[in-house]
């Protein structure tokens, strides 16, 4: 069976590199044989001393708020789940990145439904509104004795071009941005998002280090303005301090001058995060940037994280949270490419807002554990508040939320209603609704379910977790084999194919040594 999985990964890295050919990443820091080769970075730099702890161990980079894992609930104790949604992908990338470096992955940097929702799925679209929910069960992989319970949830499409929009990128320019992989990349990445937008699109483009500077304020995305947008994004240049506080309000009050009314209006951040002049405090940040997500004149946030060694994941997190926004971390050109040329619409057109989730379970469970969202529960209070401040889903995007349930003895019949809440923003008027479905024992599974349990048992082994049980790589390897024809219809799934075997392949090292 080891031979017939090594056969199958190089099938994947083969159609990988079809797949990919015309996205060529820039030099992370790895030879010609995935080595690491010591902190070089494209360019003749070296990565920062942070990236070392006291020991000397690499220490991956990033800072990350702790989590704590969401745990078993007792159904007679306590029958409802609740939590918010967004659709988050940072910590799928960054995994990536240090599984790459051959490294240890950090427990932290493992948020497993960011993980899960890094995929497209076949979940069905919605008929009518913004979401549609369906529901999926299946045998738990590394727990004989429990059942995963899955629901999919899939957005409508809202093309980007269905409004005009008014974009403002914030460009990081400090000197912990300097590097082909970092300041290198963002420059690439925005000048593929320019191109992508349309004639009655706005672009702006503020930058920061010690001081602020507007370098665009409100070009037109016609052919020539286009050009003109992408000439001043070539010429900017790392150096100094990172004041993002001061970066942030120009940037606001630029959207706030140019806004659409019912267009799309948006902050695009690209930044390590570290923060270090002007206001760099957490708590004052996040309500700076919410009392944005209030103001009569309403801009998103997105924000693209990159870099390593002072990268403030953290940081970043909060700011995606506090702007309605969302939150990808790019390690490369092709993560560049899935956020700014695959999921345009997805990244920049928001169509339920405040969306969260309830799941209140029947008798016929007898326990409970949500994996993920670990940060992002809710009261019951809140999910009935439409008031509350959740997350926000873009456009032709999926998001799951995967429970591992225990059933009651001899159970039979319904097990759970699932209902998400969101305000659907694709009208002339934001809308509150309300969508409700149910799982049955006799509910089916699907490829997808597979396919994310193995994401799911992946990120149980990377986070160490107390929950894991039997979860190990090599039998996530085993069961993507049995789904190589649904694997090889998406280059990102067969990304993680790779992903799972350098990872399996660093574990058999560890134990080895």
């Amino acid at each position: 069976m080891k031979k017939s999985i090594t056969v199958f990964t190089a099938v994947i890295a083969a159609f990988m590199a079809i797949s990919f050919a015309a996205c060529s990443a820039p030099n992370r820091g790895f030879d010609g044989n995935e080595n690491w080769s010591g902190g070089q970075v494209a360019g003749g730099g070296s990565m920062p001393d942070e990236s070392e702890d006291d020991s000397g161990e690499w220490s991956g980079g990033f800072v990350h708020d702790s989590i704590v894992e969401n745990g078993f609930t007792e159904v007679a104790k306590e029958p409802s789940s609740y939590f918010s949604m967004d659709r988050n992908t940072a910590s799928y990338s960054q995994v990536r990145y240090q599984i790459e470096k051959g490294g240890k992955v950090f427990a932290d940097s493992v948020r497993i439904e960011e993980l899960i929702n890094y995929f497209d799925y076949d979940f069905p679209a919605p008929e009518e509104g913004a979401v549609a929910v369906n529901t999926y069960l299946a045998d738990c992989p590394w727990n004989a004795e429990h059942k995963l319970m899955l629901a999919g949830i899939k957005t409508a499409e809202r093309k980007t071009d269905s409004v005009n929009g008014n974009y403002v990128f914030l460009v990081d320019v400090s000197g912990s941005m300097s590097g082909d992989d970092r300041l290198g990349l963002a420059k690439n990445g925005l000048k593929m998002l320019a191109d992508n937008l349309g004639d009655g699109d706005i672009i702006s483009l503020v930058t920061y280090a010690n001081g602020v500077t507007t370098v665009l304020d409100g070009g037109e995305c016609s052919q020539s303005g286009k050009e003109a947008v992408k000439s001043a994004i070539d010429k900017l240049k790392a150096g100094g301090g990172t004041n993002g506080s001061d970066g942030l309000q120009r940037a606001y009050k630029i959207a706030e001058k140019h806004y659409i009314t019912g267009g799309n209006n948006r902050v695009i951040i690209i930044s390590d995060g570290d923060f270090n002049v002007g206001i760099y405090d957490k708590d004052t940040l996040q309500e700076m940037i919410s009392e944005r997500t209030v103001a009569e004149k309403k801009v998103y946030l997105s924000v693209f994280g990159m870099g390593m060694g002072n990268m403030r994941d953290d940081m970043l997190e909060m700011l995606a949270k506090s702007g309605n926004g969302n939150y990808a971390y790019l390690d490369n050109m092709t993560e560049a490419e899935k956020a700014f040329c695959h999921e345009l619409d997805g990244t920049l057109v928001t169509v339920a807002k405040d969306a969260k989730a309830g799941v209140t379970f029947e008798e016929n469970v007898a326990k409970y554990r949500l994996i993920g969202y670990d940060t992002k529960i809710i009261s019951k209070d809140e999910f009935e508040d439409d008031t509350t401040d959740t997350g926000e889903i873009g456009s032709n995007l999926c998001v799951a939320a995967l429970y591992e349930i225990e059933l009651a003895a001899n159970a039979e019949g319904k097990l759970a209603t699932v209902e998400v809440k969101y305000k659907d923003v694709t009208g002339e008027a934001e809308t509150d609704v309300s969508v409700k479905t149910e799982v049955f024992t006799s509910s089916p599974s699907s490829n997808d379910l597979s396919f994310i349990a193995c994401v799911a048992e992946f990120g149980l082994v990377l986070r160490q977790s107390a929950y894991a049980e039997n979860a190990n790589l090599y039998a996530v390897l085993e069961r993507l084999e049995g789904l190589s024809a649904y694997i090889a219809a998406d280059p990102y799934r067969a990304d993680f194919v790779m992903l799972a075997g350098k990872a399996s392949e660093i574990t058999i090292k560890a134990k080895i040594n």
